[in-house]
């Protein structure tokens, strides 16, 4: 098998391959690794690799494939974003703060994929605590995108999604707290599925904001989607917000028939602020949707501007809860040489916490202090339920929901990191799903100056079998899914 051979195919591709025995668990893996090696130095994607540990999944993968014992990710390498816990592996959370954790049990998600026959490649550099939109808050580094390395990949995932653009995984982990898999993946030219809140466990993922974050998977396909939320779906009894609701074979319900689907297009969403391109090739997916016999609705999200303001009051205020638990005594960085409980409270803080982390941090005490709930959180909460409420009128009339998935293209390093309120906008199309709790899926739609943009679809609570039906027709009807980033010095 030539190495390269099998960088940049598709998880099913490769799924087949595995059960035909055409190619062996061992070989993908040390293809991958090979990949990982050669690529990182130049992105910075993969922060820990555990290749002596995927060599032995590997093996005992094979031997179960030889015995014709098929599970849906037997023999797969895979890539977990270091925010999930995974035992006796390092998990930074792409922070000082927790630069040498090594947790004593798996993340639910991990857990299951594991179950499914996934060999673990290691783990994704991201930004830190999960709060940014470029990968650029990390303590570990920036990431680069592989189709332009002066550019960001997007953010929070955006170490996930750059590894899988630039071949180091077939199918890779993320999370979404308001855009941190789909905008990446419409930064990095992938398919990035946000499910619905509930249908995947946050047993095990580093909380920022614990009625927001929801785990997914990003591939180059939703085929390769649907295959991975299978695998990480289901009610975990130690997650009291994981929903109760049966898990179906996505993947084998795809289908690619949508004739007569409805689907809404906010004015909110193509007004006059879109950037044409943009514009231009969302539209162009749509056109092709529309000749597989959908149909295109005009709706509106009245109350969706107001989503920007109501996330970052709701985000910072769990945040700063949430991040409390580092204080330098129970764990994770404790300052050199305290003075007192004061002084290691303070020193451990700031010198643990990046810029970002303790920006948000204070916004949510602030909101969250006695005198200002009610004028903040309370009232963030309000507006969020008109929000959801939108979304719920709007069903009624469609299937689902059409839009952007990013303002624009990925944008170059530093452009927007002195203004936070800027890059906060990155996630103006995004944000308001997880406010409602929906399922969102960011889709490649072409490409502008070279760079990827991405369609976003969203669906009703628990249907992200219609968004990934409707992505998957997309895919089979545009090849700009099959585009592969060429990085200088290394192999297509």
């Amino acid at each position: 098998m030539a190495e390269d051979s099998v960088l940049g195919m598709s998880v099913s591709a490769l799924q087949m391959m595995l059960r035909k025995r055409s190619v062996s668990s061992v070989e993908l893996t040390e293809a991958f690794i090979g990949r990982i090696a050669a690529a990182n130095e130049s992105l910075n994607a993969v922060v820990t690799v555990c290749a002596e540990q995927a060599l032995e999944q590997a093996q005992e993968a094979d031997a179960a494939l030889g015995r014709g014992e098929y599970r849906s990710l037997t023999g797969m390498p895979i890539l977990h974003k270091d925010i999930f816990c995974t035992r006796g592996v390092r998990t930074t959370c792409g922070s000082k703060m927790l630069e040498d954790f090594v947790p004593a049990y798996d993340a639910t998600v991990v857990t299951k994929m594991k179950a499914e026959g996934a060999i673990m490649l290691g783990k994704c550099n991201m930004d830190e605590f999960a709060m940014g939109s470029s990968n650029e808050t990390s303590y570990f580094g920036t990431v680069k995108n592989p189709w332009n390395l002066d550019c960001v990949p997007g953010g929070s995932s955006g170490g996930s999604a750059a590894a899988i653009a630039a071949g180091m995984a077939p199918l890779v982990t993320g999370t979404d707290t308001g855009g941190s898999i789909r905008q990446p993946a419409s930064l990095c030219g992938l398919t990035g599925l946000k499910p619905t809140y509930g249908r995947v466990s946050r047993l095990g993922i580093i909380a920022f904001a614990s009625s927001l974050d929801q785990a997914g998977p990003m591939a180059h396909t939703a085929e390769d989607c649907a295959i991975a939320l299978t695998a990480m779906s289901g009610i975990d009894p130690g997650d009291s917000t994981s929903a109760d609701i049966p898990v179906s074979d996505f993947h084998g319900a795809l289908d690619t028939q949508i004739d007569g689907l409805r689907i809404g297009l906010p004015r909110e969403y193509f007004n006059d602020s879109l950037d044409n391109a943009v514009r231009e090739r969302v539209m162009a997916a749509l056109a092709e949707l529309e000749k597989a016999g959908a149909v295109l609705v005009d709706i509106d999200l009245p109350h969706s501007h107001y989503a920007i303001a109501t996330y970052y009051v709701i985000a910072p205020a769990e945040a700063s809860a949430n991040l409390a638990r580092y204080d330098g005594v129970r764990f994770g960085y404790r300052c050199e040489a305290p003075q007192d409980l004061e002084d290691l409270y303070r020193r451990s803080r700031s010198e643990g916490f990046g810029e970002e982390v303790q920006r948000r941090i204070l916004v949510g005490t602030y909101a969250l202090s006695a005198g200002f709930y009610d004028a903040y959180f309370n009232k963030a909460q309000q507006v969020r339920r008109i929000i959801t409420e939108d979304f719920h009128h709007a069903f009624e009339q469609v299937d689902i929901i059409a839009g952007p998935s990013a303002p624009g293209v990925a944008f170059p390093f530093g452009t927007k990191q002195t203004d936070p309120v800027a890059m906060y906008m990155e996630d103006i199309y995004t944000l308001a799903v997880n406010l409602a709790g929906l399922p969102g899926l960011s889709a490649p739609a072409g490409f502008i100056d070279g760079m990827p943009i991405g369609i976003q679809l969203i669906g009703k609570p628990f249907d992200e079998q219609t968004i990934l039906n409707t992505a998957h027709r997309l895919q089979t009807d545009t090849d700009f899914h099959m585009a592969r980033p060429t990085l200088q010095g290394l192999a297509s």
